[in-house]
């Protein structure tokens, strides 16, 4: 009876094979917590879900999110802000009152600068989203298509679906970059407008024209 001997080879390379407990990253320390968080959102360029921030540090979304509460006064003090582009999404900001400074810093001063027009159509779509070109429109008196095209291109507004109807139009809505650039963590923090302008924001159905 021939007697079994081990591979060589095959016993150091299965000796080697690292258990995958081992691979995988230690728990992070609770107490370096809000420092590996504010860590991760400044070197991200983009929003970052409180999922992705739980998953990488190993704990759970609740205590991220109070985490991410806790410190937010400690970087007010730093000229900093936690920016929440909706409930789930966040990422570290200046705070509104040193933009100038920071855009004069990053030479965008003139390229920052949006024309009346612009502004006022920011304006119906911010309180009135998701709202249509014929919409806009109508609101306005003249045309809006060349500014909303502009405003698209900046990344300040970006369409959100379409009205059901005759032709169905595109509905617009503002972006994330449109809560950075005015210092909005949602847009439940825009300021209240005066009743009056309130009324002038109300489009019957009938006063629609439509889009071409």
């Amino acid at each position: 009876m021939t007697e079994h001997q081990d591979n060589p080879d095959q016993t150091i390379h299965e000796d080697a094979r690292p258990d995958a407990e081992q691979q995988q990253m230690p728990k992070l320390p609770e107490s370096e917590l809000p420092a590996a968080i504010v860590a991760m959102l400044f070197a991200s360029s983009e929003p970052v879900s409180l999922q992705n921030l739980g998953r990488t540090t190993g704990y759970p979304v609740r205590q991220i999110r109070d985490v991410i509460t806790g410190i937010e006064s400690d970087m007010a003090r730093l000229g900093l802000m936690m920016q929440w582009t909706d409930n789930e999404h966040v990422q570290i900001a200046t705070i509104p009152a040193h933009a100038p400074l920071v855009r004069r810093l990053l030479g965008l001063e003139r390229a920052a600068r949006l024309s009346p027009a612009a502004l006022e159509v920011l304006a119906v779509i911010g309180y009135r989203q998701p709202v249509t070109r014929p919409e806009i429109d109508a609101i306005r008196g003249v045309d809006s298509s060349g500014v909303i095209q502009t405003l698209v291109a900046r990344e300040l507004i970006e369409p959100v679906g379409r009205l059901p109807g005759p032709g169905n139009p595109v509905q617009f809505g503002t972006t994330g970059e449109f809560l950075r650039i005015f210092g909005l963590t949602s847009l439940e923090e825009l300021p209240e407008l005066p009743e009056e302008l309130v009324d002038q924001l109300e489009i019957q159905p009938e006063e629609t024209p439509a889009e071409s």
